[in-house]
């Protein structure tokens, strides 16, 4: 990621430079690096902690909270553990779609986008394409991800695929839980003969479970695919071409 300025930061962000200079003032952003004439560049960690930031307030928490979560973070916290963060946060936030033009989501991203780079941002699930030719609405959770993706060489087919395979299986997932804890827990509390009070509290007390899932799902996601990744993804992009297919082959 290039070095931004503070008016290129606040463009790729989505907030004004006004906002950005009030959280940095707060001790919220790390200070930028000065270069010639003194001038600050910010980098990936800035962006990183600005969604964040932007991710919390979504959730309606004030400044001092959000300065205490970032507090609890560790000083050297790397980017993906950064995206993790905002990722959990994000399943909580509204979901509040904003309009946008294409000049003013190429500001947002940094970059001029092309045809196949907004039918990628579609794909994703970052934009949504209205009546209207050239504007789109955004998924403010969804659009950071889909901006550092269109850097990567990634076809739009795998794309749509990847995201096929996520839903799929995100939705097994769900549908496996909910039948396990029917019948484990829900059925056995309502035979033994429980009175209404309390099954309200047991709704009420179950409400909670869905935050702690999320988060494992998350977690245990991540490090499924930072195994698959450092077991085989590595060995793959090393093999010479057609030995890919061998390789598969032979571990299914």
């Amino acid at each position: 990621m290039p070095r931004l300025t503070v008016d290129e930061l606040a463009a790729r962000a989505g907030v004004t430079v006004r906002t950005l200079r009030f959280y940095s003032g707060k001790g919220l952003l790390p200070p930028p690096e000065l270069g010639p004439r003194r001038v600050g560049f910010y980098g990936a960690e800035h962006l990183d902690r600005l969604e964040l930031i932007e991710e919390l307030q979504r959730l309606g928490l004030t400044l001092a909270a959000i300065e205490r979560y970032l507090d609890q973070l560790p000083a050297d916290i790397s980017a993906l553990d950064l995206a993790i963060h905002r990722a959990l946060i994000a399943v909580w936030a509204p979901e509040t779609a904003e309009q946008a033009t294409t000049e003013q989501l190429s500001r947002r991203v940094g970059r001029g986008l092309s045809d196949a780079d907004l039918d990628q941002l579609v794909a994703m699930g970052a934009l949504q394409r209205t009546e209207r030719d050239g504007e789109f609405l955004v998924d403010p959770g969804l659009l950071p991800l889909g901006a550092r993706v269109l850097d990567l060489p990634i076809p739009l087919e795998t794309i749509v695929a990847t995201r096929a395979v996520v839903r799929l299986h995100s939705r097994a997932t769900a549908r496996e839980l909910h039948r396990l804890f029917r019948e484990t827990v829900w059925k056995p509390f309502r035979e033994s003969g429980a009175d209404e009070a309390e099954v309200e509290r047991m709704r009420e007390l179950t409400g909670g479970i869905e935050p702690l899932l999320t988060q494992a799902l998350v977690t245990a996601f991540h490090r499924s695919l930072a195994e698959q990744l450092a077991g085989g993804g590595e060995a793959l992009m090393n093999a010479p071409a057609g030995a890919a297919t061998e390789s598969e082959s032979s571990s299914s």
